[in-house]
């Protein structure tokens, strides 16, 4: 049997030893059941007395806390709840979550974690996870090792510079971290006890958050530059020291430093950034089940991303892995591709020009192919005139990015336009999904980063698909992990795109959506998880698993929220 705590492993006949107990094991919100210890529980653990004597399972359990939630209008105050439940009773929370994740998942994480985290000095009861600062630089090893558990598998990190589409929200960023860990648990069954949210804070260069007394985080100006790159040195180092079999997931660093970070340590730790190859998995999967659709190859599409940062780099690099894969050019692959920033269509030799974008800005001769001459600025409008795109990404953080134009004379070239606008929250679409369809007379798919009402158009209602990263990372993650991934790889996505596009049923696609129900989440990630262990074996960067083997593995890997039996501990003789 497993002595706890830390993680509840059963024993072959499902009991639990504990070394707490009375108060203590109440205390413990890995350890706590509440009203759900027994009779013999509360006997042999020192209970009896401190719970009133009824027991609950934990369906009814689920039910209270249905209730407790419920009465709460708002959203945040329901955030508040949740995150306090969280805090008493880990295994209801997450049994809350699994048997309510369509009720939950907006509140738990966008659209409202958004507002947990502009607030979170000041909605925050319990710290969670690991807090650093420059101040730490010379200590980072040693605060990895003050995390709850010495066997931590999972790490979600953040700066805070661009959390969602609110920019830097200071300490109030690790809201993200730890609502990312709780979609983990919740939709791959990875154990609380595996993960570890952390907050790099590097401080803040946000007014407001300088201004509040009651801010929590690090009052100074944002560290950059050179002290900011030897900072996150010492952290990947320090990861790797203390926790050398944990996967690492870089969580809403803002485009410059996402993407010098992610190509700086993807061969030196098992690591993602979700911003930028989550988002790229769930949308390409989005349009490669759009392609059912349309009944064409996806190199034969003319895709315009609007907004040229970390995720609409990442969707463009693996739209082009995709094209690659079905055997296209690079000439093809070229004239496919535009992209927009806030200066209009990114080309060669085009002032301002970020070095991030350059491998996605348009040649002389691919300009010309389309029809664009001079130094423009092209805006989308005239960029849809000259280029007909058959598909339209936005990622630009900019509300009415979209525009009614553009929309309809892309429509006007294209039977079936495809129109994703992804910015959240919700505020920050680039356009609302009715307004895309009324500009498209009801012709276009959409699918949108944040989650929308169906919409009912032309006698038929539409569903709108939600291209939401949790359909993916959970699974890459899984497989990260389970097949002890030393490298996480394109061809991780690539494969967890696909797999989720399998789930898309006729009936879905026929309605309008994209993706399937995120209730189906648990099994489109055990999907994917086992087809990120087999590409890991196969590209020689994980375990050497049988294929029998794995299906098996990924199972037993993920944790089912319920109580076990618990006992006490035996004394070493």
């Amino acid at each position: 049997m497993k002595t706890l705590p830390v993680l509840p492993s059963r024993s072959a006949d499902g009991v639990v030893e504990v070394t707490c107990r009375g108060a203590d094991l109440l205390d413990h919100p890995l350890l706590n059941k509440d009203l759900a210890f027994d009779d013999e529980e509360r006997d042999e653990l020192g209970l009896r007395g401190l719970l009133p004597p009824h027991v609950l399972s934990i369906e009814e359990q689920v039910a209270l806390e249905l209730e407790h939630v419920r009465r709460k209008a708002d959203e945040l105050e329901q955030y508040i709840g949740l995150a306090a439940l969280q805090d008493r009773n880990e295994t209801l929370f997450y049994r809350l979550l699994v048997d309510n994740i369509e009720e939950f998942l907006p509140i738990v994480y966008t659209p409202t974690v958004g507002r947990a985290c502009q607030q979170f000095s000041h909605v925050m009861r319990r710290p969670r996870g690991l807090w650093i600062t420059p101040d730490d630089s010379s200590r980072i090893a040693a605060l990895l090792r003050n995390a709850r558990s010495d066997d931590i598998r999972l790490i979600v990190a953040t700066d805070n510079e661009r959390i969602l589409g609110l920019g830097d929200q200071g300490a109030g960023g690790m809201g993200i971290p730890i609502g990312k860990l709780a979609l983990y648990t919740a939709g791959a069954g990875i154990h609380p006890s595996l993960t570890l949210p952390i907050s790099l804070d590097v401080g803040t260069d946000n007014p407001d958050l300088l201004a509040d007394p009651m801010y929590i985080g690090y009052r100074h100006p944002r560290l950059r530059g050179d002290e900011y790159q030897e900072f996150i040195e010492e952290f990947v180092e320090a990861v790797n020291l203390v926790f050398p079999h944990a996967l690492l997931q870089w969580e809403d660093f803002k485009q410059h430093n996402a993407i010098r970070i992610l190509d700086r340590f993807r061969h030196r730790v098992a690591s993602f950034n979700d911003d930028i190859q989550g988002t790229a998995g769930v949308v390409l999967s989005g349009l490669i089940a759009s392609l059912r659709i349309l009944g064409e190859p996806l190199h034969r599409q003319r895709i315009v991303f609007v907004g040229s940062g970390a995720a609409g780099v990442g969707i463009a690099r693996l739209v082009r892995v995709s094209m690659q894969r079905e055997g296209a050019d690079d000439a093809t692959i070229a004239r496919a591709i535009v992209m927009l920033d806030t200066h209009g269509l990114v080309f060669a030799g085009r002032t301002p020009l970020d070095a991030d974008k350059l491998e996605f800005a348009l040649a002389p001769e691919v300009m010309a192919y389309h029809g664009f001459a001079g130094d423009g600025p092209f805006d989308l409008e005239a960029v849809v005139a000259r280029f007909h795109p058959t598909m339209l990404i936005g990622t630009s953080g900019t509300p009415g990015a979209f525009t009614e134009g553009a929309v309809r004379e892309m429509a006007r070239h294209v039977p079936t336009p495809v129109v994703f606008p992804l910015s959240n929250p919700t505020s920050k679409s680039e356009a609302l999904p009715e307004d895309v369809l009324r500009w498209s007379e009801g012709r276009a798919v959409v699918a949108t980063g944040s989650p929308f009402p169906p919409v009912e158009i032309g006698g038929r209602v539409r569903l709108i698909g939600q291209a939401n990263n949790v359909f993916v990372f959970p699974g890459v993650g899984l497989g990260a992990i389970v097949g002890e991934a030393r490298e996480v790889t394109d061809e991780m996505f690539l494969v967890a795109a696909h797999t989720l596009a399998d789930f898309v049923s006729e009936d879905r696609l026929a309605a309008g959506a994209v993706y399937p129900p995120v209730s189906s989440l648990r099994e489109v990630t055990r999907a994917i998880a086992v087809r990120v262990v087999c590409q890991a074996r196969d590209c020689g960067v994980g375990r050497g698993y049988h294929d029998e083997q794995i299906v098996r593995a990924v199972g037993e890997a993920m944790w089912y929220p319920a109580y076990p039996r618990y006992v006490p501990a035996r004394v070493p003789v």
